[in-house]
């Protein structure tokens, strides 16, 4: 594999991902997404599509509140469809995957100087997709 950086498009794999968006009709992109989210939570050992998880997890941010819209030229160049909001959590989960591998993943990823950028990356990913819940009372007090 091929890695130029630390965001979510920046190596050879996920660049291809991208590709295959590309020319796929819209309808389609959903099912692509999807299949790469399940196949890497449901991996046992080698996480083989992490790279292209972490793509799919940023496009689904983009869709977010307080998401990042992709802005690379080695991303998608067709517009994506707006994407059902339960893929929020499956990407999330994929990315505590790739975190809780990170000794693996980020070896594959980036290089060891680079290792803080790419965490950061993925935090700022998954907080998007998984925000924290509202604070409320658990209790009524009255005075």
């Amino acid at each position: 594999m091929g890695t130029w950086d630390t965001g979510p498009f920046d190596n050879d794999t996920a660049a291809d991902f991208a590709n295959a968006l590309d020319n796929v009709e819209p309808e389609a992109c959903e099912t692509l997404i999807r299949g790469v989210l399940i196949r890497t939570i449901d991996a046992t050992g080698y996480l083989a599509e992490a790279d292209e998880a972490v793509a799919a997890a940023a496009l689904i941010a983009a869709q977010c509140p307080k998401g990042e819209p992709v802005d690379t030229p080695y991303g998608p160049e067709t517009p994506m469809p707006i994407f059902p909001t339960d893929l929020r959590s499956l990407a999330d989960e994929a990315l505590a995957c790739i975190v809780g591998d990170d000794a693996e993943s980020a070896s594959n990823w980036v290089a060891q100087e680079d290792w803080k950028q790419w965490r950061a990356m993925l935090t700022r990913l998954r907080a998007v997709l998984a925000p924290p819940p509202p604070s409320f009372a658990l209790f009524d007090v009255q005075p």
